[in-house]
Parts: C-alpha cells; structure tokens; sequence
C-alpha cells in the first residue's frame, strides 16, 4: 500500500463516477414526502375535531424549505440529462397532478374547513411536485450525457 492511487476501483465506469458528485436530491425529495405524509397523516387523524394546526403547519414549512433547496441544488447541476430529466418529470408531474386534483376534490367535497383545506392544498401541491421530481431525477442521473462519451 502506497501512496494516493488516482485510478477508479474495479467496476466503476463512467457514470459511477459521476455519480459522486451529484447533490443528494433523491435523500431530500424523500425528507420532503415523509415530511408531507406525517403532516397529512396528523391532519387526517384529527379531522372530525378541532385540534391544533401548529404542528402540521411546522411539518409543511419544513417540507417546503426541504423543496426549495433540493430544487435549487437540482438546478446547481452542470453534467445532466435534463432533457430525460425534463420528460419524466413532466409526465410525473400530470399523472401526480390528477392524483392531487382528485385528493383536494374529495376535501372540498366534505367541506373540509378552510384552513385545514388551505394546509392540505399546500402539502398536495408539494406532493405532486416531490415524486416527479424523485422520479426525473433518479432516471436522468443515469443516462448518459450529450457530448460525453458514453
């Protein structure tokens, strides 16, 4: 054992190693769901009565400053796919749109009060932007990059 060694351990190809140095924006999107699940699962299990709103309002303040920090490291990245990136999380982002749209329907339908449904539209909007955002991002990073050779 000798001295610094430059060359890549056996297996790691190309995309391994730019890998490395990818911002961690599949660990934050997931932060952020589980942060908007826990923040619903609290609204939902209080919904036929009156409780505080203080912290599923933390949960959905934190979620969303998750959000735009992950989307702003997303934004940081030079070599990347963005057009895989781009398709996926635009047809992502229709199908979870409908998801949300049908969600935030049957709120307004049982008249859900206007601040809870205020707190849920925020944590839908978030939802549906989080998991196409997961989704684009965890199959562009593996595709290879125009004008590399790969």
């Amino acid at each position: 054992m000798t001295g610094t060694n430059d060359q890549a351990p056996p297996g790691l190809d190309e995309i391994d190693l730019r890998q490395a140095g990818l911002p961690p924006v599949a660990r934050l999107a997931t932060l952020t769901l589980a942060l908007v699940v826990i923040g619903g699962i609290y609204l939902a299990s209080h919904y036929d009565h009156p409780a505080s709103l203080l912290p599923a309002v933390v949960l959905a303040g934190a979620a969303g400053a998750v959000l735009v920090v992950n989307v702003v490291l997303l934004a940081r990245i030079k070599e990347f796919n963005w057009g895989k990136f781009f398709q996926v999380f635009g047809w992502g982002l229709v199908a979870y749109a409908v998801i949300a749209g049908i969600l935030e329907f049957v709120f307004v339908f049982d008249h859900t009060p206007a601040k809870t449904l205020w707190l849920f539209t925020a944590m839908l909007v978030m939802f549906a932007v989080d998991v196409p955002l997961l989704l684009g991002f965890s199959v562009a990073r593996y595709q290879p990059v125009a004008g590399s050779p790969a």
